[in-house]
């Protein structure tokens, strides 16, 4: 499991990143304070507070790098 620090700090944004993670069959998890939720699941990433940066957890290990590739525009710096 690899996590990154991302910002969906619109709801473009949101629309966007949860299309993207549909195109891979691997479990993604957005953790924000003690809430896990799905991180394909829209209504549940609204649920977050989204003005704060979120952590993912990317559990893929064979199409990792093209993972990364995909959420360069949400990951933070």
């Amino acid at each position: 499991m690899v996590t990154v620090k991302i910002s969906l700090n619109s709801i473009d944004k949101v629309k966007s990143f949860v299309n993207d993670l549909t195109k891979f069959d691997s479990d993604f998890d957005l953790v924000s304070g003690r809430y896990v939720i799905d991180a394909k699941s829209i209504m549940g990433i609204f649920s977050l507070d989204l003005s704060k940066p979120i952590d993912l957890n990317i559990h893929e290990e064979k199409n990792l790098d093209t993972v990364m590739k995909v959420l360069e525009p949400y990951i933070i710096q």
